[in-house]
């Protein structure tokens, strides 16, 4: 199963994810994150394979997250209805993803993702 790196082009951040992983040679199919944002159901599958809370798949320094007033929303919402809130706008969601056969990852930490991808 090839890599699939989800990113907003635009970030910093993901701009220095992607050179990270074509400086390792690594392949992957890169995905935008707003033209094609992840639904409720891969979010809920992501989650759960990935062992991480919740709210580190949401975008907890965007603008929309602040509008939205989600620090004190969040901890009140299911799991369900953050999936379906996430599936709405892809800024809400935490960019990159990586995600792999048995990791994924959320947000670039090069250490991290380093690790994950020498297993």
């Amino acid at each position: 199963m090839p890599l699939l790196f989800i990113e907003y082009p635009k970030c910093t951040t993901c701009q220095r994810a992607k050179r990270f992983l074509d400086g390792l040679g690594v392949a992957y199919t890169d995905r935008h994150i707003v033209e094609q944002n992840p639904t409720a159901d891969e979010l809920a599958r992501w989650h759960k394979r990935s062992g991480l809370p919740v709210k580190r798949f949401v975008n907890t320094s965007g603008q929309l997250y602040r509008q939205l007033g989600l620090k004190d929303r969040l901890p009140e919402m299911t799991e369900e209805e953050i999936y379906a809130l996430l599936a709405t706008d892809g800024m809400l969601v935490k960019r990159p993803l990586l995600i792999g056969e048995d990791f994924i990852l959320t947000g670039f930490k090069e250490a991290q993702w380093r690790e994950a991808l020498e297993r």
